[in-house]
């Protein structure tokens, strides 16, 4: 539910229904005005965070980026996504286990490099 929320969000922030600069409601709020739990609402502002969209400021709140500096992906990059992906698809796997394997590979990077590292 978090994802969906986090995808509407995003696509409110991108169609401008909320402006650069705006502060969002505090997750509390947004979770009673949704009568959904606080958990979803704050992991859906920690995705967007994650994404761009929107920063925290503590103890003032979550403001809306400009989308216009969001960063998105170079066309090569994108490709190379494609590309990859058509790849899985055409060796078996499903659309919806390509992303737990990128997960479970940049994990399993990330651990490698940290280990390398220190």
């Amino acid at each position: 539910m978090w994802v969906q929320l986090r995808n509407r969000m995003a696509y409110l922030i991108t169609s401008g229904f909320y402006k650069p600069g705006e502060k969002l409601p505090t997750v509390r709020k947004y979770a009673a005005e949704l009568r959904i739990a606080y958990n979803t609402v704050s992991k859906a502002y920690m995705g967007l965070e994650r994404d761009g969209y929107v920063t925290t400021v503590r103890g003032s709140g979550v403001f809306v980026n400009d989308p216009d500096a969001i960063l998105k992906p170079a066309p090569e990059v994108d490709a190379l996504v494609e590309e990859f992906v058509k790849g899985c698809l055409e060796n078996g796997m499903a659309y919806d286990d390509i992303p737990k394997m990128v997960s479970s590979c940049v994990r399993r990077m990330k651990k490698d490099y940290e280990k390398a590292q220190g």
